[in-house]
């Protein structure tokens, strides 16, 4: 995975530069304060910072935008992780009777790496992705954003790259925040269809009759499937993967299938007769027959790691965190351009330093501007962040980001008026 020339080496000496000119403090403080609708949100919100030669700091709080700034402009953190909110502040939590300091909310996440698919992709494995198996990330948020809004009633989703090889997902509205660890459970069960570690042949089995929410599932695969895994992963095509899939289709049909096989080597047309064949077997079988479906998600349907979700106290590397081994930011999503999302076209922290210093070598002096801001210099720091990101590859994730913090402010209004309503004595 090239990384635009980065060179871990070089972090210790950028990351100043990024926490300091780059990072977008104002809009990640808006986030993670929601409007401030509920005192006390963000001051007891965990944050952790993982620093040089991964020496990991746990249970950090802040008071304030500023007090985030200034510790994370002096830690210099080389990954930033968001935890819990708290029963009290995470920093004092040394100072609380013994039980009393409790996770109360959190956003509901979800995570879904790369890695887990490494069973069904051929092109890479571990922690290496290309454009062909980055379809499967793909999949995955269709089929999770359009269940999490249509089948639970979610709207404001923050979908974010990891920075390497997976997407993380961040249900941030207030029912998603509130839910309690078993409630959590039961939405990643719902969502999980792929069971069993690599003992396990055959991963997903199908019952009669077929839930919605599946039958939702398989129009957005069948979308992919052709090209994803008839085309580039060829899963009917190499003598390996071929008997892979034969294996996952009861005995009597998987005989008549390589039958046909032998004189048919085209993967369409091979796909068209697994097909075939789990009609014929439909019609005439009491128990259900869904092989060819079965397949089809065992080969494409999002594989999350539930642990993650689980947990309200599971933390989750941050937005805008860069990730130490390629130097890409993590950075939110846009939907819309879902389908020409490039993973190796985001930027590496590298990129945007030097983005940034061909900006202002390019930029004639400006003292009087300078002289203005001096009148007031948390503003003036501010306006420069702004301008400083705008100059970089950076600047088209935090409009995402913005867009999406706009979305989330429209319904802050509605509880702070409701909230107003309470409060006044008619």
């Amino acid at each position: 995975m090239s990384s635009q020339n980065y060179d871990s080496a070089c972090l210790p000496d950028l990351l100043p530069l990024y926490y300091r000119r780059l990072f977008p403090f104002s809009q990640y403080y808006r986030w993670l304060n929601y409007g401030g609708v509920q005192k006390n949100y963000f001051q007891n919100r965990e944050f952790s910072f993982t620093l040089k030669d991964d020496i990991y700091v746990r249970y950090q709080s802040f008071s304030t935008q500023t007090e985030l700034e200034k510790e994370m402009q002096k830690m210099n953190p080389y990954k930033i992780d968001i935890g819990a909110i708290y029963s009290h502040r995470p920093s004092q939590h040394n100072t609380v009777k013994s039980g009393t300091f409790q996770a109360l909310e959190k956003e509901l996440v979800f995570d879904i790496d790369m890695t887990d698919y490494d069973d069904v992709r051929s092109c890479c494995s571990a922690a290496d992705i290309c454009c062909k198996c980055w379809t499967l990330m793909t999949i995955a948020i269709r089929i999770l954003d359009r269940a999490l809004r249509d089948d639970f009633g979610f709207q404001q989703l923050l979908w974010v790259y990891s920075g390497r090889r997976g997407v993380h997902c961040w249900v941030c509205d207030e029912g998603a925040r509130k839910l309690s660890s078993a409630a959590r459970s039961a939405v990643a069960e719902y969502l999980s269809l792929v069971k069993g570690g690599d003992e396990t042949l055959k991963k997903v089995v199908l019952t009669d009759p077929i839930h919605p929410f599946i039958r939702e599932s398989l129009v957005l695969v069948e979308r992919y499937f052709s090209r994803y895994a008839l085309q580039e992963q060829d899963i009917l095509g190499r003598k390996e993967s071929l008997d892979k899939v034969l294996s996952l289709i009861p005995e009597d049909a998987r005989k008549e299938l390589q039958q046909y096989f032998q004189n048919e080597k085209k993967p369409e047309t091979r796909w068209k007769l697994v097909k075939d064949q789990a009609v014929r077997k439909q019609g005439t079988s009491k128990k259900g027959q869904h092989f060819e479906k079965e397949i089809m998600l065992q080969y494409c349907y999002p594989r999350l790691d539930v642990n993650v979700s689980k947990g309200v106290n599971h933390l989750l590397k941050s937005p805008f965190s860069v990730h130490p081994k390629t130097g890409r930011i993590s950075v939110p999503m846009d939907l819309k351009e879902l389908e020409t999302f490039d993973p190796f076209a985001v930027p590496t922290i590298s990129q945007i330093c030097e983005e940034l210093d061909r900006a202002k070598s390019g930029e004639e002096d400006g003292k009087s501007e300078d002289a203005k801001e001096k009148e007031n210099e948390k503003d003036a720091a501010e306006r420069r962040r702004i301008r400083d990101y705008k100059r970089t590859s950076l600047a088209k994730y935090v409009k995402y980001f913005d867009q999406f913090l706009d979305g989330m402010a429209r319904s802050w209004k509605g509880e702070l008026l409701k909230k107003s309503d309470l409060q006044k004595d008619f």
